[in-house]
């Protein structure tokens, strides 16, 4: 596993996704090479989708180093006694880790790099014409496998930040994205040259749009035997970085980063995550931190997705991939892009359906932190108003809370606001409270159930139990009417009862709020 002795610290390799050198410096290694064998054993062309941050590059270059024969690194693990080092493999290793904000920028790294892979390969210099990156492919391809005896492997990382990064510029994005389409094309018809092919990046654009061309690559994204081919298990941390917990709460480990699922029956950790809290031994966002989803808020208020709708969600299998450059489905970037993950799957007869949710702590509280700074632009700041909501219910200083609230609300910008739909509006003050109460990680239950009906928000703070019913009113006038009926629905559903046994205080709480004017008109609190 990387580790000869599990008393003795290895190097975080923090940020190193090289293989020779993780292997070579004594950095900790999980040893995923099992899995490796059994793909390449099994298939000649794959694709793989994982978020950012997940060891896709690592899982590349581990690639690059078995098929090039690079036999001592591999002392140890799994795969040594069952490769055949006799024969070593060309390898073409392409990554579109640069910038891609101007036209020529794909082709010209594209080119430059198979330039330099012919140079270090010492064949000669490719023919083609011109900067013609697909022409280019098919000629070292052939050139390489002419020269080696030996088929080619070709292994491409990130290859869909072309796309990415243009993504808000439509028109650039979809010429990144033809331009692709066609240079991918060229895999499938040197396929006589090739013995093993790799893609990966964060999305699974449609093989129509990108892959049409290559329409033999088999997407093993959601294969539950290669569901922790990147990640951590929990067996990897407590077999390889043993020496790294014993100061460490692994309860909060695992409530803070594990999560991760692919449909496997083993959920992972990101790796960033867990390295970074071994190198702190503080526990902190560190994976939410080094991306900013800005898109993807965009997103989620310009398709009005309520925050509370972003966990539980139930969708249909084909919804989790529908990507492409003007047809970005929601629920394919939250799940693709790491904010969800599978949860649950089901059958009703017709497809698969998948249960999507938050992985885990860190993602849950950051991403509704993160969302409601972008809604509110900035104005309001998640944590102090978390904090200060929560602390007053926690003394049951209800009028207090009322007073908070009414201040948090007015700095929400208008424009948010759907004015024509009152079970909207209900739900844009829940959302708000849910944004609010997340990002500090207080437990809650939206729509909590009981046998008599459901409560709107319940929430769990200090050993008490908070029980929210929502209403609306047209004005001032309707405040009292409306405040008696949300208290009598709350009382005669008996939300609470299913709390009484915990032997905590049940407190239930009617909020109604002014579809005029904006904000909470009225709170109203008792004890059960």
């Amino acid at each position: 596993m990387g580790v000869d002795n599990n008393t003795d610290r290895c190097q975080l390799p923090i940020g190193i996704q090289d293989f020779r050198t993780i292997r070579e410096a004594n950095f900790y290694y999980v040893d995923k090479t099992s899995l490796i064998h059994q793909l390449v054993r099994e298939g000649r062309f794959y694709f793989l989708s994982r978020p950012r941050r997940f060891g896709k590059s690592l899982l590349v270059s581990t690639l690059k180093s078995l098929f090039e024969g690079n036999k001592s690194l591999f002392e140890g693990l799994a795969i040594h006694d069952l490769w055949d080092w006799s024969i070593n493999h060309p390898v073409v290793w392409l990554s579109f880790g640069g910038k891609y904000s101007e036209p020529d920028d794909i082709e010209n790294s594209v080119c430059n790099q198979l330039r330099i892979i012919a140079s270090n390969a010492g064949i000669p210099p490719l023919t083609c014409v011109g900067n013609d990156g697909s022409e280019m492919l098919r000629e070292l391809l052939n050139s390489l496998h002419k020269e080696t005896s030996n088929s080619v492997v070709v292994l491409i990382d990130e290859y869909d930040k072309p796309i990415l990064d243009v993504l808000e510029t439509p028109s650039l994005a979809k010429e990144n994205r033809d331009y692709l389409r066609g240079f991918y094309g060229i895999i499938k018809d040197c396929a006589e040259h090739i013995r093993f092919t790799l893609i990966t990046g964060v999305t699974m654009f449609s093989k129509v749009s990108l892959f049409s061309g290559l329409n033999n690559l088999e997407d093993i994204s959601l294969y539950p035997r290669f569901a922790t081919i990147c990640g951590y298990t929990d067996a990897d941390l407590d077999e390889v970085f043993s020496p790294e917990l014993p100061e460490l709460d692994r309860s909060e480990i695992r409530r803070w980063y594990n999560g991760y699922s692919w449909r496997g029956d083993t959920k992972v950790y990101n790796p960033f995550d867990i390295l970074l809290l071994f190198r702190t031994h503080e526990f902190k966002p560190y994976w939410f931190e080094t991306g900013s989803p800005t898109f993807l808020f965009q997103m989620l208020v310009e398709k009005k997705v309520n925050s509370i709708d972003l966990g539980n969600r139930i969708v249909a299998e084909t919804l989790t991939s529908t990507f492409d450059v003007g047809d970005i489905g929601i629920d394919a970037l939250l799940f693709q892009t790491g904010y969800l993950t599978i949860v649950a799957e089901s059958w009703n007869g017709v497809e698969t359906q998948y249960t999507l949710d938050y992985p885990n702590f860190e993602v849950s509280v950051s991403l509704n932190r993160s969302l409601l700074e972008f809604v509110t632009s900035r104005q309001q700041d998640a944590t102090t108003q978390g904090i200060a909501l929560a602390g007053l219910l926690a003394e049951n200083d209800f009028n207090g809370f009322g007073k908070q609230l009414r201040a948090y609300l007015s700095g929400i910008p208008h424009q948010w606001y759907d004015v024509s739909n009152v079970e909207r509006f209900e739900a844009h003050y829940a959302s708000m409270l849910y944004m609010a109460f997340r990002s500090i990680g207080v437990d809650l239950r939206v729509e909590d159930a009981s046998s008599h009906g459901r409560s709107d928000m319940t929430l769990f703070i200090e050993k008490q139990v908070f029980m929210l019913e929502f209403k609306m009113a047209d004005g001032d006038g309707d405040t009292d009417k409306i405040m008696a009926k949300a208290m009598k629905q709350i009382r005669e559903c008996g939300y609470g009862r299913k709390y009484q046994d915990r032997g905590e205080p049940v407190h239930l709480v009617g909020l109604v709020f002014s579809r005029s004017e904006r904000n909470l008109l009225g709170i109203k609190a008792e004890r059960m």
